[in-house]
C-alpha cells in the first residue's frame, strides 16, 4: 500500500515525463501486481484529488465516495474495479504521451502481434533491450513524433523499468501487451487457460496431425474452441475470430509454428 506520509510524486504537475509517470505507477502499485486496487486505489484517488484541488480531502465523506465512483466509471474501461497501466495513461497528462503513442501505433492486438513478430527476430518470446529501442523508434516515427536520442533512451529505459522485473534486459510478450488498451489485450483472455509445457505439447501434437511442426488457421480455431470448452468458458464467435486473427499475425505465411503459439498459451516459453 502507498505510504500516506510519503506524498505521491508528480501528481501536481500539468504534464509529467515518461519516467515521472512510472514513478507515480510504482508509488501506488505498491505490491507490484500490475494494478492499483483496494486501499492503493483509495490512496491514489485521495492524493490525486488533493493535488488537483490544492487542499485536503476526507475519504470518509460520502461526496468523496461519489466522486471516486464517477472517476472509476470514466476511466475503468473494463469495469474490474481497479486501474491498470493503460488506464492510468488516460488519467495523467504525460509529456508526448508515449503510452498513448504506442496505442496509436498498434491500435489492435493483431497489429501488436505483427509488430512483435518483426522485432522478436529469434522467435524467443522476448524482445531484447536493443530490439526494444528500434521498436520504440519506429513507433515514434509512425506517430510523427519528434524525438532525439536522449528522449528515445528515456522511453526505452522507462519501458524496461516497467516490465523487466528480473533485470535481464529483455521483455516478454504478455508484459508488453499490458500497454494495449484493455479491450484489445486479447492475451488477458487467456489468463485463465494458460497451459503447462506438458499440456501445451500434448494439445499441439494432437492438432499437428502430420507432425510438420505447425498448424494452420482452421486447426488453430479448433484448438481454441477445445481450450475454451475444457475450461468451461463460453465461446463467442466474434471474439474467437479476433483472437485467431491476432495469433495468426505471428504466423509465417499461414503456418503457425509451435514456438509462436507457445508464447501465447504457455505460462513460460521454453528456453
Amino acid at each position: 500500500m502507498a505510504n500516506k506520509a510519503q506524498q505521491a510524486p508528480h501528481l501536481h504537475l500539468a504534464e509529467c515525463t515518461a519516467s515521472q509517470f512510472l514513478d507515480i505507477w510504482k508509488h501506488f502499485d505498491a505490491d507490484g501486481n500490475g494494478y492499483i486496487e483496494g486501499k492503493e486505489l483509495e490512496n491514489f484517488f485521495k492524493e490525486l484529488e488533493e493535488a488537483r484541488r490544492g487542499a485536503g480531502v476526507d475519504p470518509t465523506n460520502p461526496t468523496f465516495r461519489e466522486r471516486m465512483k464517477e472517476f472509476m466509471q470514466k476511466f475503468d474501461k473494463n469495469k474490474d474495479g481497479r486501474i491498470e497501466m493503460s488506464e492510468l495513461a488516460q488519467i495523467l497528462p504525460t509529456e508526448e504521451n508515449f503510452l498513448l503513442c504506442f496505442r496509436q501505433f498498434v491500435g489492435s492486438s493483431a497489429e501488436f502481434m505483427a509488430a512483435w513478430r518483426r522485432y522478436d527476430t529469434d522467435r524467443s518470446g522476448y524482445i531484447e533491450a536493443n530490439e526494444l529501442q528500434g521498436f520504440l523508434s519506429d513507433l515514434l516515427k509512425k506517430a510523427n513524433r519528434h524525438y532525439d536520442d536522449q528522449k528515445l533512451q528515456e522511453y526505452t529505459q522507462t519501458i524496461l523499468r516497467m516490465f523487466d522485473l528480473n533485470g535481464d534486459g529483455k521483455l516478454g510478450l504478455s508484459e508488453m501487451a499490458r500497454l494495449l488498451p484493455v479491450q484489445e489485450n486479447f492475451l488477458l483472455k487467456f489468463q485463465g487457460v494458460k497451459l503447462t509445457t506438458e499440456q501445451f505439447n500434448a494439445i499441439f501434437t494432437y492438432y499437428d496431425k502430420d507432425g510438420n511442426g505447425y498448424i494452420d488457421e482452421q486447426e488453430l480455431e479448433a484448438l481454441l474452441r477445445d481450450l475454451y470448452q475444457k475450461n468451461n468458458k463460453e465461446v463467442d464467435a466474434g471474439n474467437l475470430q479476433g483472437y485467431k486473427q491476432s495469433i495468426m499475425a505471428l504466423s509465417d505465411q499461414g503456418k503457425l509454428y509451435r514456438s509462436e503459439l507457445e508464447i501465447v498459451l504457455c505460462r513460460e516459453p521454453m528456453v
